[in-house]
């Protein structure tokens, strides 16, 4: 009987250190999976911040453009919407 016990136990052993074993691959696999992802996240990040910073800067110069060929509109349209800003600031 100690015998069947003992061998109950060591394949519960071998189960347990294979299952360990398994567990360890895959918490592996998982961190070398977010070291991945972190990347692209980084590199998605970089490339979107190049595309607003072009953005912007295309806007800046269209916007300086235009204050440049309309300058009295310009200053019509500040003034407009100062005052818009003044009457809903006085509420």
């Amino acid at each position: 009987m100690v015998e069947k016990f003992a061998a109950v136990s060591n394949e519960a052993d071998v189960e347990a250190s294979t299952a360990r074993v398994d567990l360890d691959n895959q918490i592996a696999e998982l961190r070398a999976e977010i070291a991945r992802l972190t990347e692209s996240v980084s590199a998605i990040g970089t490339s979107a911040k190049a595309v607003v910073a072009s953005e912007a800067e295309v806007l800046t110069e269209r916007l300086r453009d235009r204050i440049r060929d309309e300058p009295v509109s310009t200053l019509l349209a500040i003034a407009g919407v100062s005052f818009v800003i003044g009457l809903l600031a006085r509420r």
